[in-house]
């Protein structure tokens, strides 16, 4: 019963995974961290590197749901979402069509393929896939990086495998840290020892190769392929298998680290919505000038998914001596400057720009 739902969560995840790159909203990938220009384009915005208290807000969502996830639904990650897990078994069922004879040395060879995927995939995340693909064995850098990914996942899932989840991975190790007596776990119902056929069913088709009637383990990752394994043995029977899910999912821990959990989410909603669609920086250069004259320079950052026209001005008695009108493009930044003349007795001096709907206004000194 669990593997069906759990195969349909792993296919999910893997074609949201590798086909998220390939979306484009506003002309650039839904999520990718460009390595050019230092910015994580989000679902149709943004990110600058000079917003990084976002980057530290989503941190710290992420790091609440995971602890929220992990006290509450157990090693659920593990088990159901993790990359490693959702990998191998996809392995092992491509490989399983061939039948058990070979099936361990058809699954290494599956996951060569699959290895090259994931290598891709990942460099997708920093460069467009259609760059990617047209560089690939051309750019030596990228070409660089695919193999040695590619190597390295490869050696990591056919060498490695289960044994990184029960003796490396330390998200594991701090998962067993933050269980508490009312966690969702699976466990032997050992009340009903005497009845059980110890046909060891589900110690055979344990990925982590534990016996789950000799109590809790650590290294257990709650797939509940031992579940589904005896319940083939025990419906027969007319009973309920031996091993199942046991935990209390609602109780005070729930609430309280959902509900921080929720403000977090929250607070990054407010942030990202807070946002300006433009961004206006103006400092005054440290340059030797006749008197009355200063120089600026100034960043304008388009936050936005439209092209901008803007105009830069000034309320003051002054006179602006460079362009005036800017273009920006999507997602842009124009870093220039401009010489301010002033017209009178001036300590302070406000730049403003403008477009449809937009004013931003700044105050500097004046020299």
């Amino acid at each position: 019963m669990w593997k069906k739902y759990r195969r349909a969560i792993e296919i999910l995840q893997a074609v949201i995974v590798t086909g998220l790159p390939l979306v484009t909203i506003n002309g650039e990938s839904a999520l990718r961290f460009d390595l050019a220009t230092l910015k994580l384009h989000l679902f149709g915005s943004v990110i600058w590197m000079r917003e990084f208290y976002l980057i530290l807000a989503a941190t710290l969502f992420f790091l609440l749901f995971s602890g929220f996830v992990t006290i509450t639904l157990g090693r659920v990650w593990c088990g159901w979402f993790c990359p490693q897990t959702v990998l191998l078994d996809l392995g092992e069922s491509i490989a399983g069509v061939t039948g058990k004879k070979h099936r361990k040395t058809w699954q290494k060879l599956v996951l060569i393929p699959l290895s090259a995927l994931v290598s891709i995939t990942m460099i997708w995340y920093f460069i467009p896939p259609a760059e990617t693909l047209s560089t690939l064995f051309v750019a030596p850098t990228i070409t660089a990086f695919f193999l040695v990914l590619w190597m390295l996942v490869y050696l990591e899932l056919a060498f490695s495998g289960r044994g990184f989840c029960i003796s490396i991975c330390p998200y594991a190790m701090l998962q067993n840290l933050m269980f508490d007596k009312d966690t969702l776990v699976i466990e032997y119902d050992v009340s009903r020892d005497a009845s059980c056929m110890k046909c060891d069913a589900c110690v055979k088709v344990c990925p982590v190769g534990i016996d789950i009637k000799k109590g809790l383990s650590a290294a257990c990752i709650a797939c509940a392929e031992c579940i589904d394994a005896c319940r083939s043995m025990t419906a027969t029977r007319g009973m309920l298998p031996f091993p199942n899910y046991k935990g209390r999912v609602l109780r005070p821990k729930t609430f309280w680290i959902g509900g921080a959990t929720a403000a977090a989410a929250i607070a990054l909603v407010l942030l990202l919505w807070s946002r300006p669609a433009v961004d206006f920086l103006v400092i005054r250069d440290n340059a030797s000038l006749p008197p009355g004259l200063n120089r600026y320079s100034y960043i304008i950052h388009n936050n936005g998914g439209k092209k901008l026209s803007v105009e830069l001005s000034s309320p003051d008695n002054v006179t602006l001596i460079g362009e005036h009108t800017l273009n920006l493009q999507p997602f842009t930044a124009i870093h220039g400057s401009i010489l301010v003349k002033s017209n009178g007795k001036l300590e302070h001096l406000h730049l403003k720009v403008s477009s449809d709907g937009i004013s931003i206004n700044r105050e500097t000194g004046f020299l």
